[in-house]
């Protein structure tokens, strides 16, 4: 049984509302979504919502404040029933209107940063319900009544594939070893100096860290099919879902303690746990290396499945809990 059916033991899938309206509210200045946001967007309307989006252009306080205007012309057109919004600053615009209850959804550096943490704050007090992606968030934030909702695992397309072939399509030695880092060397948040310290230290001309930027979803998926180790070394993390590909991509995984994994035992098959130190970061490699090389298994898929962490499980929640709003007003 889930920690969430343990609290919520009378529910059942076929309980849940299958009419709801939802507007997703998100920052869009590159575009569009996240990824992460569109999948659980996409899976909520496979359990039959209608889901439309609101995407902020502007950076800044002052840059989402001004969409307000445009956002209550969309709610007052497309009539939801729940605003979901995801960030810190995106919760703080959707808070100013009083027209549908928001849900305010937090992810990482809106929590972690300071600066940003104050307007956090602002849009708990104005959000009908929050959610954090990780109980460290929470204890953060210090608010009890926060749900902990980490973002689900598109299993649709992060599973395990042969090595081989993910590396003959992404034109890979077969004889090298790759280590994927969890993001672009450029992001400070993420540390890549530790990172570049560490693999340096393996002094092996085989060994290549391998940056993750600019690929499609099928690619990094591809790439963590095909690398020997996911990398993690991050200064913090929301519950990433890096982490959580990976580890349903039966990978060899090293990071620090953050993210989904900040309060796993380290003893799990396949995942080492490391401390800011270069030397213990490659001595943590040096094995997991050796591990994916004796073609073990990791417990990475049933962490997954088990922590409740796949798009049914996690749209399951997010259900109820608009439900219970709609209900209530």
């Amino acid at each position: 049984m889930s920690e969430f059916e343990a609290l919520n033991p009378k529910i059942e899938r076929n309980q849940l509302p299958c009419n709801l309206r939802i507007l997703v509210v998100c920052s869009g200045n590159r575009g569009e979504a996240s990824p992460f946001i569109r999948e659980q967007a996409d899976q909520l309307v496979k359990a039959g919502c209608v889901v439309e989006f609101f995407l902020i252009k502007g950076k800044g306080w002052m840059g989402y404040l001004k969409n307000r205007r445009a956002l209550i012309k969309k709610i007052q057109e497309f009539e939801p029933d729940i605003v979901h919004a995801h960030s810190g600053m995106s919760a703080l615009l959707a808070g100013t209107q009083r027209m549908v209850p928001v849900v305010a959804t937090f992810h990482g550096s809106d929590v972690y940063v300071p600066k940003l943490r104050a307007f956090t704050r602002i849009a708990v007090r104005l959000s009908k319900a929050q959610v954090t992606v990780s109980a460290e968030m929470k204890q953060i934030l210090g608010n009890d009544s926060i749900h902990v909702i980490p973002c689900a695992v598109d299993t649709s397309l992060f599973y395990p594939t042969d090595q081989l072939e993910a590396r003959l399509q992404l034109g890979w030695s077969i004889d090298d070893r790759y280590i994927l880092f969890s993001s672009a060397f450029d992001n400070p948040v993420k540390n890549a100096s530790l990172a570049r310290e560490a693999v340096d230290a393996l002094k092996d001309p085989k060994v290549h860290l391998v940056e993750l930027k600019g690929r499609s979803r099928k690619e990094v998926a591809q790439m963590m099919n095909a690398c020997d180790v996911a990398l993690m070394t991050s200064f913090n993390e929301g519950s990433s879902q890096f982490l959580k590909e990976a580890m349903a991509c039966d990978t060899t995984v090293v990071s620090t303690r953050v993210g989904i994994v900040a309060n796993v035992k380290s003893d799990l098959p396949g995942l080492f746990l490391v401390d800011y130190k270069s030397t213990e970061v490659a001595e943590a490699l040096r094995k997991a290396i050796d591990f994916s090389l004796s073609k073990s298994r990791t417990n990475g898929p049933a962490f997954i499945m088990e922590g409740g962490l796949t798009p049914e499980s996690v749209t399951e929640k997010l259900l109820f809990l608009f439900r219970s709003l709609r209900r209530n007003g």
